[in-house]
């Protein structure tokens, strides 16, 4: 394996298992072609769009982008969706003291400390709309103004930005302003489901069979034929962060030396899990508002969407006095109803930010104080996103 097919964290073995995807490795032929295009990227100033679902390796890409491109300055990660809205202006942008309540000295914001580096904003599609005006403002002018200044500070940071929605459906919806969508999508990487290059995914078993039969002090296990059937026939909703916990529990119970397919514990999350482009083009009904089949069956089954807009004309014929109110409150509850009440899920398979989707919880009664102070345990503490500062990846052999 040489060095560039494979990239990994620096100190990867001492991360933790669920953070993120910690390797991404480029033999299946789309990723051959995934990787050539980022390096084609990497040597220009161009702006960076890394699209792709969660665990896929959005942030190895944009760490691989930052070491390809010659920058003297730091890599910087910042999770968008780690502060709450009153924190991210301070937390990007910097602030003085005395801009706000509790800001007792003034503090450099992650556009500076990038400076002369790469900033990688993930989660980019949660930034509020505020925020995003403040930061097309930045990439534009090239200087930031921290919080209770009005002196620019001129900047010299390139900008990748991830996100695991169709930006440019939040776009459609007036979640995300069309001109920083322009802005950020100068170079666009998408970067493809795991299910989507099965090329990697036996490689990349055998990479973290590696890594943890040493931590476990394994002697060669491997991988049975009907193991690696499995992997392969299996949908991997959580992508190679879902792969590497799978072979790590194998690892810890098999027999033997031998990994087989009882030793997997898949995930029973897979049928929640709809890519991003299907789950807005292709919405489910509930099975109260789908079209009986009639007998014998039509030539042409009904599809979804013309379901939808029978079951809308009948509802628009009817005339209720709330009939956005109505028909916005039925798809989020059913929505929720069918990710069981998961947030994460539920905003994926509606296409939007986690924060629009609270809005709409909270406006439609599904969503009260305390469960809106439970969720934030989903997300990063604010002072997680000070620790993910760190230098350019190591690239393993």
């Amino acid at each position: 394996m040489s060095a560039d097919s494979l990239l990994t964290f620096p100190e990867a073995a001492a991360m933790a298992t669920s953070i993120r995807a910690k390797a991404l490795l480029f033999h299946d032929p789309r990723s051959v072609a995934l990787l050539e295009q980022v390096e084609r990227i990497a040597h220009t100033e161009a702006t960076v769009l890394v699209i792709g679902e969660t665990g896929t390796g959005k942030e190895l890409i944009a760490r691989h982008i930052h070491k390809r491109s010659g920058r003297t300055g730091p890599f910087v990660a910042v999770n968008c969706g780690a502060f709450s809205e009153n924190l991210i202006d301070a937390e990007l942008f910097g602030h003085e003291a005395g801009a706000f309540t509790g800001a007792a000295q003034a503090r450099a914001g992650w556009f500076e400390a990038a400076n002369g580096g790469t900033l990688f904003l993930d989660e980019i599609g949660d930034l509020p709309l505020p925020l995003q005006v403040k930061l097309l403002r930045v990439l534009q002018e090239r200087q930031v103004v921290r919080l209770g200044s009005r002196r620019a500070i001129a900047l010299d940071v390139r900008l990748v930005a991830a996100t695991n929605i169709e930006l440019h459906h939040a776009v459609e919806a007036q979640h995300f302003r069309a001109d920083l969508y322009y802005r950020l999508s100068v170079a666009t990487v998408g970067l493809p489901p795991l299910r989507e290059r099965p090329g990697d995914i036996l490689p990349l078993a055998r990479h973290f069979i590696g890594l943890y039969a040493t931590k476990l002090r394994l002697s060669n296990p491997r991988l049975t034929d009907e193991a690696q059937a499995a992997l392969l026939a299996y949908p991997w909703p959580g992508n190679i962060r879902e792969l590497e916990n799978v072979i790590h529990y194998a690892l810890i119970v098999c027999r033997d030396g031998l990994v087989r397919a009882s030793d997997f514990r898949f995930s029973p999350l897979q049928r929640l899990a709809v890519p991003p482009a299907q789950a807005v083009h292709e919405p489910t009904l509930p099975a109260a508002t789908e079209a009986p089949r009639a007998a014998p069956a039509p030539a042409t089954p009904a599809q979804p969407a013309d379901a939808l807009a029978a079951a809308l004309d009948r509802l628009i014929a009817a005339g209720p006095s709330d009939l956005f109110h109505t028909v916005e409150a039925a798809l989020v509850q059913q929505a929720f109803a069918r990710c069981r009440e998961n947030q994460v899920q539920t905003a994926r398979l509606l296409g939007i930010t986690r924060n629009t989707l609270r809005t709409l919880l909270k406006r439609h009664g599904l969503l009260g104080d305390a469960a809106v102070a439970g969720d934030a345990g989903d997300e990063e503490p604010p002072g997680a996103a000070a620790q993910r500062i760190a230098p350019v990846p190591s690239f393993a052999h």
